[in-house]
């Protein structure tokens, strides 16, 4: 793309959005100023900007999306046919696995939720579509990792804060590397409480009937109630069903 091409001031203020989430609904001037590491200048007059269009309420101090915002997020659900497509298989996937079943796209260093049935709330945050959870140490993100070319997904990797959630994470580069290969080779990844304490969960790729991997599938359990040894015998087939079924479907 020529730099030309390039609108800075349209790319700052998408930044600006990013920089809220469910852990900063709320956000100063400042506090935004620091997130994105822009300028307050600019970080002003972006904030403004998204009140003055709607999407954003401010009360004088602090700034907070508004619903209006969920349209940008709705033109990729509404324009992209794969979460109607995957979301009746995930409810029969959850039904006969008696856990919650979720589809998911990566999205730089991250997996975004595109469709989701949920059996039970097995974790302390809430997934629903849009949702996101950092690729290296999700099940899904282990799979959609193992399926990019090794120098592609070491890049992905330089560039994610490979931080411990709990004593059970893989943090260091060359172990999860070692572990994508090992996904990569069996066609399905498990995390054991790498995410969270408490929570397992077992994936597999989406694939198109060229063979391309587009999305990832995976059923979360308790692991109170199942053991992450466990998983693959309880519900691979289950995994592979739905992954076939839908391979002749997906674009």
């Amino acid at each position: 793309m020529r730099e030309t091409d390039f609108v800075s001031g349209f790319a700052r203020g998408l930044k600006v959005i990013e920089a809220f989430g469910e852990a900063r609904p709320r956000l100063t001037i400042a506090e935004a100023a620091k997130i994105t590491e822009l300028d307050r200048a600019t970080v002003r007059r972006s904030l403004l900007t998204l009140s003055e269009l709607g999407y954003a309420d401010y009360d004088g101090k602090f700034f907070t999306l508004t619903p209006k915002i969920m349209r940008l997020g709705h033109a990729y659900l509404s324009a992209t046919p794969l979460p109607a497509l995957v979301q009746p298989y995930l409810d029969q996937l959850s039904e006969k696995a008696g856990q919650s079943a979720s589809a998911s796209v990566l999205d730089g260093t991250e997996v975004v939720y595109v469709a989701r049935a949920s059996q039970r709330r097995v974790m302390s945050i809430n997934l629903m579509p849009g949702s996101r959870l950092p690729a290296y140490c999700a099940s899904m993100g282990r799979v959609l990792l193992a399926a990019l070319p090794e120098t592609e997904a070491r890049e992905i990797l330089k560039r994610t804060e490979l931080r411990a959630n709990t004593p059970r994470t893989k943090t260091d580069p060359e172990d999860l590397i070692e572990e994508l290969r090992r996904v990569r080779a069996q066609g399905y990844a498990v995390i054991d409480q790498e995410l969270e304490l408490g929570l397992c969960s077992i994936a597999v790729p989406l694939m198109n009937a060229r063979g391309q991997v587009v999305a990832a599938l995976n059923i979360g359990a308790p692991a109170a109630h199942v053991a992450a040894s466990e998983l693959a015998e309880r519900y691979l087939p289950l995994l592979k069903e739905t992954q076939g079924a839908l391979r002749p479907l997906v674009q």
